[in-house]
């Protein structure tokens, strides 16, 4: 051995480790253990083996398809995260990391299957992820999905401390002949399904808002007093899941838009073929807090419709309305017809006429 190695050897003790450097490995290995069960909970025909394998297996067989297509979606919850830590509300971000992932994929036909998440954060706080993976649990079981692994990085130096981001990915599968968008006409209704609120869009506007309105998180909301500000803002956004399946195993769905980022005009016509466009009526019930936002921030009702979702989450393309919207409302959907399809002109388009006053 020479005289440098056995200076190496003699200090080995004294030098830095993982953990004085800011990630705690142990700390991490005690969450995977807390949240075995929860994923565990979410378990659907298909999944194979358990979480903590290097890679997640599934068995489309044994899930019950012929002949599959893979149907695949990731998403984040955007700068609503920062409402969460800001009011320390963590339960729901993660049913919203999940619903903007399988809303994604279900307006394809698909079933989710399965998913998983990456949580990164300064320092690695117990309570909070667990609250934030237990909400991700939550969400895959109302999406039928099962949550087949993730990972937790711990990251000193690039987020503060009590800082944290999500990302979630969504895998699902659709029989071949089954996929959607198809057979969309002239004619065809529009039906629009109500949305819990905000969702997960624009809260880089709400935040301004907020700010501007001078209100803390805590003061009651004013468009809905029976809770403060910041739970209202946090209502985690719907799952369509289940209401768009049966819909589409009825033969009754023709075509579905998630109606995130860009709203109505911006992500109905990514459904639409060419030379037709959606004419909307939007005398639907808009939400309070849309009105609000409209109001105390002065945003004009075009840039409303642009941005949020106005009231509607999903909107779904029709032949037989009362059927479709009698199929919706047995699954406990709020359902509204806002429009039609008419016959267009090159690229698909939206159409609105917004009536005085509106949102009112």
């Amino acid at each position: 051995m020479t005289s440098g190695q056995r200076d190496w050897v003699a200090n080995i003790g004294n030098g830095l480790t993982y953990h004085a450097a800011g990630v705690d490995i142990a700390a991490a290995d005690a969450l995977v253990e807390t949240i075995k069960p929860l994923a565990r909970a979410t378990n659907r025909p298909g999944v194979m083996g358990a979480l903590g394998g290097f890679g997640a297996l599934f068995d489309l067989k044994a899930a019950g398809f012929v002949d599959p297509v893979l149907v695949s979606g990731t998403d984040g919850v955007g700068t609503k995260l920062k409402v969460a830590i800001e009011t320390g509300i963590h339960e729901t971000v993660g049913i919203d990391l999940v619903a903007m992932c399988v809303n994604d994929i279900v307006v394809q036909g698909a079933e989710p299957l399965f998913f998983l998440d990456y949580f990164a954060a300064g320092k690695l706080d117990q309570r909070q992820a667990r609250d934030v993976i237990a909400g991700i649990a939550s969400g895959c079981n109302e999406a039928g999905c099962a949550l087949v692994g993730g990972e937790t990085a711990e990251m000193p130096g690039l987020y503060r401390e009590g800082d944290y981001d999500l990302a979630g990915f969504a895998v699902g599968a659709a029989e071949r002949g089954h996929l959607l968008p198809r057979g969309v006409e002239p004619g065809d209704t529009i039906i629009g399904l109500a949305s819990s609120g905000v969702h997960s869009n624009a809260f880089s506007l709400v935040r301004r808002i907020v700010e501007a309105s001078e209100l803390s998180w805590s003061a009651p909301a004013p468009f809905d007093p029976d809770q403060s500000l910041g739970q209202a803002l946090m209502t985690p956004t719907r799952i369509y899941v289940p209401a768009l399946l049966r819909l589409h195993r009825a033969g009754l769905l023709k075509a579905a838009a998630h109606i995130t980022g860009g709203g109505l005009p911006g992500n109905l016509p990514r459904v639409l073929p060419h030379d037709t466009e959606a004419v909307l009526e939007p005398f639907w019930s808009v939400p309070p807090v849309f009105a609000w936002l409209a109001r105390t921030g002065g945003v004009a009702p075009d840039e409303m419709l642009r941005v949020f979702n106005c009231g509607i989450g999903m909107a779904v393309v029709v032949a037989d309305a009362d059927a479709a919207s009698e199929a919706l409302r047995d699954q406990g959907e709020s359902v509204a017809r806002i429009g039609h399809i008419a016959a267009g002109s090159g690229p698909a388009k939206v159409r609105i006429e917004l009536p005085a006053g509106w949102p009112g």
